[in-house]
C-alpha cells in the first residue's frame, strides 16, 4: 500500500513541478535546471507595488507558488507573504538560512546553518519532518522526478550530497565528494550537476546516487551549475566561466580567470543564446553561449554576487550598490532601475508579471505594473 502511495505522490508532484504557470518559481532560479530565464515579460518602467520587512538581515531569495512568496533570513525565521504583502506565516528555523526555499508538492522545503533541512507545510507553516546533516547548509535545495519516483537534493559542508524522500525525509542516497558542497544541485535531463569546493563538476543519476561522469574545473566552484541543451555554465572562485558539454563530459570552452577581475559567487542565466554572469569586479557580463565570445558587459558600483534572470529581452538583476538594474539584453543599455537603498545579493524571482527581490536589511520588494 506505501508503495503504491509513493507512486501516487510522484505523479502528482512530477505535475505540480514540471508545469510551473505564470505564478510559479518553486526554485531558485525559476526552474530546476537553474537557468534563471523565463517567458514572462517584464513592464520596462515597473513601479513598486509594497515592500514588507522582516526581523533580520537577509541573502536568501524568493521562490514563489499560487501566489505566495516564501523566503528565509539570518536569524531564521521562515516567511510567507501574500501577493498583496500581507503576512501569512511565519516558522522560526532554529539556525539562519542564507538559501532560497524549495517549494515541491504539498511542502516547502529549507536548509540551515545547523545543519538541519527541513519541510513544513506551505499552507500553514507547520514542521513535516527534519533531516539532520553533518554541517551547515549554504545551498538550495532541488528536486527530480524519474517515472513514479521522486526526490529532494540538497547539499552540505559534511562533504555529501544528500537525497532524501519528500514526503518522509528518510534519506534515499548520499554521494560524497573531497570537500564543502555549498551551491544548489542542478536537475535537466534525469541528470543531477553539481559541484563544490573540491572543483570538481560531477553528473549524478537520481534515482540511485551513482555518478556518471567527473569534469575537474581545478579551482572552487562556490556557486552552482545552470543547464541549457546538454550544456552546464559554471563559475569558480578564482573568476573563470566554464560551457561543459555534459554528454561528452568535456570543457567546450573557458573564459579563463583575469579576463574578468574578481571571483564568480553568482549562477549564470542562460537563455537566447546568451550567458549572462556578474562578477565581484562589480561588472555584469554576457556572453555568446555558443563560442564563449564576449558581447557587451556592464559596470555598477558595486560587487555583483547574485544572480540575474532573463526575460525574452530584458536582464534583471541586483548589485551591492543598492540597485536593482534591468538591462537590454541585446545590447546591454540599461532600461530601468531603482534604488533599493541596501545591498542586494538575492536573486530576483519573476511571475504573474511581476519582480520580487530581497535587500540585505531583510526587505521583500514586489514590482509591477500599477
Amino acid at each position: 500500500m506505501r508503495y503504491v502511495y509513493i507512486i501516487i505522490f510522484a505523479f502528482i508532484c512530477q505535475a505540480v513541478f514540471s508545469q510551473a504557470s505564470v505564478n510559479q518559481w518553486p526554485v531558485f532560479r525559476g526552474s530546476s535546471d537553474l537557468s534563471g530565464n523565463t517567458d514572462i515579460e517584464i513592464t520596462a518602467n515597473p513601479a513598486l507595488l509594497w515592500s514588507v520587512s522582516t526581523e533580520g538581515r537577509t541573502k536568501s531569495s524568493p521562490v514563489i507558488g499560487e501566489g505566495t512568496v516564501y523566503f528565509g533570513n539570518d536569524k531564521g525565521t521562515l516567511y510567507a507573504i501574500s501577493g498583496t504583502g500581507r503576512k501569512l506565516w511565519q516558522q522560526e528555523t532554529g539556525s539562519g538560512s542564507e538559501a532560497a526555499p524549495l517549494l515541491f508538492g504539498n511542502n516547502v522545503f529549507i536548509g540551515s546553518s545547523d545543519g538541519s533541512f527541513r519541510a513544513y507545510n506551505k499552507t500553514n507553516g507547520r514542521i513535516m519532518w527534519t533531516y539532520a546533516t553533518e554541517n551547515q547548509i549554504i545551498g538550495s535545495g532541488n528536486a527530480w522526478v524519474s517515472g513514479n519516483y521522486a526526490g529532494i537534493i540538497v547539499g552540505s559542508y559534511d562533504y555529501y550530497l544528500h537525497c532524501v524522500n519528500p514526503e518522509t525525509g528518510q534519506v534515499m542516497w548520499k554521494v560524497e565528494t573531497n570537500n564543502y558542497v555549498n551551491g544548489t544541485p542542478s536537475v535537466s535531463n534525469n541528470k543531477i550537476i553539481f559541484g563544490g569546493c573540491d572543483g570538481i563538476l560531477r553528473v549524478t543519476d537520481p534515482r540511485t546516487g551513482v555518478q556518471r561522469e567527473t569534469i575537474e574545473i581545478g579551482s572552487y566552484i562556490a556557486a552552482s551549475p545552470a543547464v541549457a541543451n546538454n550544456m552546464a555554465y559554471v563559475g569558480d572562485y578564482d573568476g573563470a566561466l566554464y560551457c561543459i558539454d555534459i554528454p561528452a563530459s568535456a570543457v567546450k570552452w573557458v573564459i579563463p580567470a583575469g579576463q574578468m577581475e574578481g571571483s564568480i559567487l553568482g549562477i549564470p542565466a542562460v537563455g537566447n543564446n546568451s550567458v549572462i554572469i556578474g562578477n565581484e569586479d562589480k561588472y555584469l557580463y554576457c556572453y555568446d553561449a555558443g563560442d564563449g565570445n564576449l558581447i557587451w558587459k556592464y559596470r555598477t558600483n558595486g560587487r555583483i554576487i547574485g544572480s540575474a534572470v532573463l526575460t525574452p529581452t530584458k536582464v534583471i538583476f541586483g548589485s551591492m550598490d543598492g540597485y536593482i538594474y534591468m538591462l537590454d539584453l541585446k545590447n546591454g543599455r540599461k532600461i530601468w532601475s531603482f534604488n533599493a537603498g541596501a545591498p542586494i545579493s538575492s536573486s530576483p524571482a519573476i511571475a504573474d508579471n511581476r519582480l520580487y527581490i530581497l535587500t540585505e536589511d531583510g526587505r521583500l520588494l514586489a514590482f509591477g505594473q500599477k
